[in-house]
C-alpha cells in the first residue's frame, strides 16, 4: 500500500505502549494493531483524531505517502 501508517514511531517518541494508546483512545489493542500494521483498508477521521490528541501529533506525524514498487 502506498500510505504508511507511521503509529509505531509516534509510540517511541512517545514512549508509551500500544496497550496505553489502545486505553487512551478508548479501542481495543487488537483494532489498534490492524492499523499499526496497515491491514486496515480505512481509517475513520474520529480515529485519526484520537489517534492524534492521544499522542499530541499532527496527522502529518502518522501518514506517509511511498509510491508503490512496480509503478
Amino acid at each position: 500500500m502506498a500510505i504508511i501508517i507511521n503509529i509505531d514511531v509516534m509510540l517511541a517518541r512517545r514512549k508509551m505502549s500500544s496497550g496505553e494508546l489502545a486505553e487512551k483512545m478508548g479501542i481495543t489493542p487488537a483494532n489498534l494493531s490492524i492499523l499499526k500494521n496497515g491491514k486496515a483498508k480505512a481509517m475513520r477521521i474520529t480515529t485519526l483524531d484520537a489517534l492524534c490528541r492521544s499522542l499530541d501529533c499532527q496527522p502529518g506525524d502518522l501518514l506517509e505517502y511511498k509510491p508503490d514498487s512496480g509503478t
